[in-house]
């Protein structure tokens, strides 16, 4: 039997490229003995979140974002793993490296996911299928993992070509074939299309890529607003004028926590504060990001949620002022006596790149200050893990008198971390 004929790529010059079950397949790839299981990355308690399943776990419908209690009752024989999440970034990092050396036109959406522009790759490395073929080779070669390409003329069909590959696929949508792979897939495919779209549509009875495409646009601006209307037409058609965009900035940073009871205690929420803006401050450094606005997210046991935020006069990677700010906005958030909390969160937004900004000192900053510290912080966590070294308050045992020393140093003096 001869070969199937190469699909005709000419023109799709856009690739969608998606890691498969991200956070689950370093896990396994990490430790073998789990190969084969259903792997959920994801807290196990009561409150915990699934962050990633593997498509063993996926077979019984695991699902991303599933309370960890309903995961477990759909897959009761799961294994679960804690999320490392350092780790997941720096393969991230590796494998946007591999995705820039195919070309400079890498626009990344995600840790596990982003588009390439390989226009200018083709003399090189030769047609888009070839090109994807090439990725996930060294992405396989090189990290252990498998990922999922859709190659296709434009960015959206892209993306849906990939998920309709995976797991360890390749799809590629000529241009000529771009209405007959959109029309038959339901009208959920479509970017845009939410749960309240979704149920407009149906209304409509309208269940269809092909049945949008055939309505009237006037007929889907009056039910769903002029801009929302024309642009799943125009996507119906399989119409997107969006260019990859290199290196698209992040547009915040942060960190939040669900805590496994409800707490009022304002001193352990604090502690949960400091924790969250280390965390994020150490993110705005990696990143290479000065940040100048700090937003705090407060979700009461009542599910109720507030968000206070405050600009600096001057942007910041250092955890010591996101974490003054972080506590002076819990501390004016109008909460009623006794409020307990079931989250809280510390975000960054108004982002620099590092290498843009100065960073002013105050006159009585010591030449040697907190930044300096932190970033002497960061060196050890990279080498010896997060738990190496922590502010004395956020040590696991009850302070001793010792440790409440320890805290009251670290509030005054850098360089003790």
């Amino acid at each position: 039997m001869g070969q199937a004929p190469r699909p005709d790529d000419a023109g799709c010059h856009v690739l969608h490229v998606d890691m498969d079950a991200f956070y689950a397949s370093v896990e396994i790839r990490d430790r073998p003995e789990l190969v084969g299981k259903p792997v959920i990355v994801g807290g196990d308690g009561r409150r915990g979140v699934v962050l990633s399943a593997s498509y063993a776990a996926r077979a019984f419908g695991v699902r991303s974002a599933m309370p960890a209690t309903v995961a477990r009752r759909m897959c009761p024989q799961a294994v679960f793993v804690p999320p490392r999440h350092r780790l997941y970034a720096s393969v991230s990092r590796d494998i946007m490296a591999i995705l820039a050396s195919v070309t400079p036109e890498v626009e990344p959406l995600a840790t596990d996911e982003a588009f390439l522009d390989v226009s200018g790759a083709l003399r090189r490395l030769g047609r888009p299928g070839a090109i994807a073929a090439v990725i996930r080779a060294r992405v396989a070669g090189q990290q252990g993992l498998t990922c999922s390409v859709g190659v296709a003329p434009c960015k959206f069909v892209a993306k849906i070509a990939s998920a309709r590959s995976k797991p360890d696929g390749l799809l590629v949508v000529p241009r000529a074939a771009v209405l007959d792979f959109l029309h038959p897939l339901p009208v959920a495919a479509l970017w845009g299309v939410g749960e309240r779209t979704a149920e407009v549509l149906a209304r409509l009875g309208l269940c269809t890529v092909a049945d949008i495409a055939h309505t009237p646009v006037p007929a889907l601006q009056r039910e769903l607003g002029e801009a929302q209307g024309a642009h799943l037409a125009a996507l119906a058609w399989g119409r997107d004028a969006r260019r990859v965009t290199p290196r698209a900035p992040d547009k915040s940073i942060g960190a939040e926590e669900t805590f496994p009871t409800d707490i009022g205690d304002p001193d352990r929420i604090r502690r949960e504060l400091l924790r969250l803006s280390v965390r994020t401050a150490r993110a705005l450094r990696a990143g290479e990001y000065l940040a100048r606005t700090v937003s705090v997210k407060l979700r009461l046991a009542s599910f109720k949620t507030m968000t206070r935020s405050r600009t600096l006069g001057h942007p910041t990677d250092v955890a010591r002022d996101i974490y003054g700010i972080a506590c002076a906005l819990y501390e004016s958030a109008p909460l009623d006596p006794g409020a307990r909390l079931r989250l809280v969160g510390v975000r960054v937004s108004a982002l620099t790149r590092a290498a843009d900004a100065s960073i002013q000192r105050a006159l009585d900053d010591r030449p040697a200050g907190w930044r300096e510290a932190e970033q002497a912080v960061d060196t050890i966590v990279g080498r010896f893990g997060s738990a190496a070294v922590r502010p004395a308050v956020l040590l696991r045992r009850p302070p001793s008198s010792a440790a409440r020393v320890n805290a009251r140093i670290l509030e005054n003096e850098p360089g003790t971390r």
